[in-house]
């Protein structure tokens, strides 16, 4: 509708054109930013504030208070704290990038801060659950079946906290995290140990499950891949290794289901905590 009002206007002169410019330039130089409500607030009424926006979830909103007290208390603990706490709003806002920029910075610029076991393990965190997406949520996608980046990511931020840290009241949790970081990696191994044997690459099966029995020990995950070389073995014509297989499986796990029932199918994974 405003492109055909324009339509109808007759063409104005130059000079007309020209004073229209002069008025629209001068409107936009005289006009001024809203006013910062923030101005007179000392530094403890700015933390409050944001921590309040924080507390009912209004992240957007608390992150700009977070960075302003960053200015204003610049130098102090108070600075620090800030960051930290800009750091946890951008995680819960689902901002994992700038979450992660926040806390390298941190990092680098306070390395001897009493709060540095909470930022390893806040940076764990963030890569830990990082966003699925709604397509993940919907698959019910675990961790094992996800880019493996944030995963080993998470677990050098975990295992350095556990190192520097292990009286840190985030070290109990960290471990935990650990454990299941280790699972999943193993059971990547046999996710792809097992779609090259559906495909009957049966070679290429060998070699991804012998991969994750050499790199990786007591995890629940080994299990299925030995059954994946006792398959793949078979179904190769190779007798004598794959008896040896057997013998394995019997050993090791008397009482797995995967000889009698094959391949699991359950819609939960079977080591998921959170």
């Amino acid at each position: 509708m405003f492109s055909t009002k324009l339509s109808v206007v007759p063409k104005a002169s130059p000079l007309v054109a020209a004073v229209c410019a002069l008025v629209v330039v001068v409107s936009g130089c005289s006009s001024t930013p809203a006013p910062d409500k923030t101005a007179t607030w000392s530094p403890n009424k700015i933390y409050a504030e944001a921590k309040d926006e924080a507390g009912s979830g209004a992240y957007d909103k608390a992150i700009p208070l977070y960075e302003k007290l960053e200015g204003r208390a610049a130098g102090t603990p108070l600075a620090q704290q800030a960051q930290l706490d800009k750091a946890y709003a951008q995680y819960k806002g689902g901002e994992q990038a700038q979450a992660l920029a926040t806390l390298n910075r941190f990092m680098k610029l306070h390395p001897a801060s009493p709060a540095m076991d909470y930022a390893l393990y806040l940076k764990g965190l963030v890569n830990f659950n990082d966003n699925l997406g709604i397509f993940g949520s919907i698959s019910r996608q675990d961790l094992s079946e996800r880019d493996q980046n944030a995963a080993k990511e998470s677990f050098e931020s975990f295992k350095e906290l556990v190192a520097r840290f292990p009286d840190s009241r985030y070290a109990p949790d960290a471990r935990l995290r650990m454990n299941y970081i280790v699972n999943s990696l193993a059971k990547s191994e046999v996710h792809v140990a097992r779609y090259y044997y559906s495909r009957g690459a049966y070679v290429a099966a060998i070699n991804r499950a012998q991969s994750a029995i050499a790199d990786y020990r007591d995890v629940p995950a080994l299990e299925e891949a030995t059954f994946i070389l006792y398959k793949s073995y078979d179904a190769l014509g190779m007798t004598e290794l794959r008896d040896d297989m057997r013998r394995i499986m019997d050993k090791s796990y008397p009482q797995s289901q995967y000889m009698s029932k094959g391949f699991r199918t359950a819609d939960n994974p079977w080591y998921k905590f959170w």
